[in-house]
C-alpha cells in the first residue's frame, strides 16, 4: 500500500500495510533524554509532573522533536486511575510506587465505585495540548493500564517480582478480586473515552503482569476485563483503535486476540515470530518486539537485531517498537542508530 497522507501508524492500525513501518517507542519520554531529566527535576515528584498539563505535555513532544517518531504517547501512568479512585498512591524515588494495600476483603469494601474524573484534567489539557502541537501526520496515544495490572498493584501496595499477593488474593477470595476488577474495567472505559475526546487518536492497554497467570486465570483476569473494556469504549466510539499488550503471554495471544478484538497486539522480545506471523500477524497488526536490551550494547548486535525484527514481520501489517520500555541507561546513539536502520 502506498504511504498514506493521514496518519501511517493508523493506517496500519485501520488494516493497511505501511512500506516503511511507522515506529515508537515504549517509555519514549523517559530518564534516557538529559531534556526530559531536566524537565523532571523541575517539576518536582513524579505525579507532580504527571498531574502539570504544560510539562506532560513537554516530556510528550521531546521525543518527536527529536527523533520525528511516528507517535506520541501522552506522558501519565497506569496509576492515576487508582488515584482518582481516591486511594494514596505515591512514588518513592528509586523504589516505584507506593499504594495503600487492598489485601482483603474488608479493605475491598472502602474502595469507591466510581473515580473524581477532575483529578485527571490535567492529563485531558496535556493531550489537548500535544495534539495542537503535533504535526497532523503524527499520531497521539492514550493509554490505561489493564485491570489485572492495575490491581497488582492495589493489592500489593506496590510492584512485587511474580505479583503473588494478588495471585493469592484471587485465589482465596474470587468474588473481593473481581470487585477491584470490575470497578477497574468501569472507570477504565471512562477514563479511556475522555482520551479519545481530548484528542488521542488510538490507545494502548498495558497489561505488563499478563504473564505471570496460568491459562484459567489469564482468560478470567486478563482476557475477559480487556474484552469488556474494548467492548466499552467501542459502545461509544464505535471505530476506537485500540492496541493490547499481554506481555508475556506467548502462546495465548491468538486467543487474547480473538475474545478481546483488538486492532493490534505489542508482543515481547521472547515472542515466537513463526507463530506470531502464522496466528497473529494474519489477524491483527504486531507491534514490537526489539529487545530493550539490545538498543542499550548497540553496534552490530543493534543492527543485526534491527534486521530480525524487519525479516520477521514487516511484510504485515507492522509498527515497530521495543518489547517493552526503553531503559534510562539507553545511548541517544543507537536510538538514532535504529531509526536509520528502520527507515532506510
Amino acid at each position: 500500500m502506498p504511504q498514506s497522507a493521514t496518519k501511517p501508524f493508523i493506517d496500519v492500525l485501520s488494516g493497511q500495510r505501511q512500506a516503511t513501518p511507522p515506529m515508537w517507542m515504549m517509555r519514549q519520554a523517559g530518564r534516557y533524554l538529559p531534556e526530559y531529566r531536566e524537565v523532571r527535576a523541575k517539576a518536582g515528584g513524579f505525579l507532580d509532573l504527571c498531574f502539570n498539563p504544560e510539562l506532560a505535555a513537554e516530556v510528550t513532544l521531546q521525543p518527536i522533536r527529536r527523533f520525528g517518531f511516528d507517535a506520541a504517547i501522552i506522558f501519565s501512568d497506569i496509576l492515576v486511575i487508582p488515584y482518582a479512585l481516591g486511594r494514596s498512591v505515591r512514588f518513592e524515588v528509586g523504589e516505584g510506587p507506593r499504594l495503600e494495600p487492598l489485601d482483603d476483603p474488608a479493605k475491598v469494601v472502602t474502595l469507591a465505585a466510581h473515580a473524581d474524573f477532575s483529578k485527571l484534567k490535567p492529563v485531558f489539557e496535556a493531550l489537548r495540548l500535544v495534539r495542537g502541537a503535533l504535526d497532523p501526520k503524527t499520531a497521539l496515544i492514550g493509554f490505561c493500564g489493564a485491570p489485572w495490572t492495575v490491581a497488582t498493584y492495589m493489592v500489593a501496595g506496590q510492584g512485587t517480582p511474580d505479583q503473588a499477593p494478588a495471585r493469592m488474593m484471587a485465589y482465596r477470595h474470587p468474588e473481593a478480586f473481581a470487585t477491584i476488577i470490575d470497578v477497574l474495567v468501569e472507570n477504565s472505559i471512562a477514563y479511556l473515552l475522555a482520551q479519545l475526546a481530548a484528542g488521542a487518536d488510538a490507545l494502548q492497554i498495558f497489561d505488563t503482569w499478563a504473564g505471570v497467570l496460568p491459562p484459567a486465570e489469564f482468560a478470567r483476569w486478563s482476557v475477559e476485563p480487556t474484552r469488556r473494556i474494548v467492548e466499552g469504549v467501542r459502545a461509544k466510539v464505535p471505530d476506537a483503535k485500540i492496541i493490547g499488550f499481554p506481555r508475556g503471554a506467548g502462546a495465548q495471544l491468538p486467543g487474547y486476540v480473538e475474545a478481546t478484538g483488538v486492532n493490534a497486539v505489542s508482543i515481547d522480545w521472547t515472542a515466537e515470530p513463526a507463530f506470531i506471523r502464522e496466528r497473529v500477524q494474519s489477524r491483527v497488526a504486531v507491534q514490537g518486539n526489539l529487545d530493550p536490551l539490545v538498543l542499550i550494547t548497540g553496534g552490530a548486535a543493534l543492527d543485526r537485531a534491527v534486521d530480525n525484527v524487519l525479516a520477521n514481520f514487516a511484510q504485515g501489517r507492522f509498527i515497530f517498537n521495543l518489547g517493552h520500555g526503553i531503559q534510562p541507561e539507553t545511548p541517544i546513539a543507537h536510538v538514532e542508530q535504529m531509526l536509520k536502520r528502520v527507515r532506510g
